[in-house]
């Protein structure tokens, strides 16, 4: 079968994720903070590098719930910048807590998260159809759309390219490539 050129065949948990989550819409709250929380880890990094991380940052950050992780104090902080299995990194760990905070507000105002980072797309998925590599963009208007409100709200590590990726990993966007087998599969799909 071919799929999409940026994917590591060699790596069974990215090939995975490609086939049977990569292509499946995001309305769950958690799960939209939890591709949040990954993507933030992600800045640059590689999503492969994330990703063979994810199990470990379910542990460390009680399985993404964001009304657990909005109430971590310093002790916390510090337990996770110890955590050998996660990205250690200062910035992104206390980004997490702020942007829990700011995440909860959201749900507040809209009901859920999902109806806020839906409305931006119309509720609907939008379908590239890209026919090489090279047509793969890294963000767009919409994710810079919401990269600006996100921030305005009080989220960090919420750039352009970080929400972009975020709207692939959320079927948000579909970017499958016209040579991936999940191509039409997932352009046959109405969300």
């Amino acid at each position: 079968m071919k799929r999409c050129d940026w994917l590591n065949l060699n790596n069974l948990l990215y090939v995975d994720y490609h086939d049977n989550e990569w292509w499946v819409p995001v309305f769950d709250d958690n799960k939209l903070f939890e591709m949040l929380i990954l993507e933030w880890a992600q800045a640059g990094l590689s999503w492969e590098t994330v990703l063979n991380k994810r199990e470990n940052y379910r542990l460390a950050f009680d399985y993404f719930n964001p009304t657990i992780i909005a109430n971590y104090d310093e002790s916390k902080e510090l337990e996770l910048l110890q955590n050998p299995w996660i990205i250690r990194n200062k910035l992104k760990i206390k980004s997490v807590i702020k942007n829990a905070r700011a995440f909860l507000e959201i749900q507040k105002e809209f009901g859920s998260f999902s109806n806020y980072i839906w409305w931006f797309v119309w509720n609907k998925t939008i379908i590239n159809n890209f026919e090489k590599l090279s047509d793969y963009q890294n963000k767009t208007e919409i994710s810079d759309k919401i990269s600006k409100d996100l921030k305005k709200r009080g989220m960090n590590f919420v750039g352009s390219t970080i929400i972009y990726a975020f709207m692939q990993a959320t079927w948000m966007v579909n970017d499958h490539g016209q040579w991936c087998f999940k191509c039409k599969k997932t352009r046959s799909l109405n969300f």
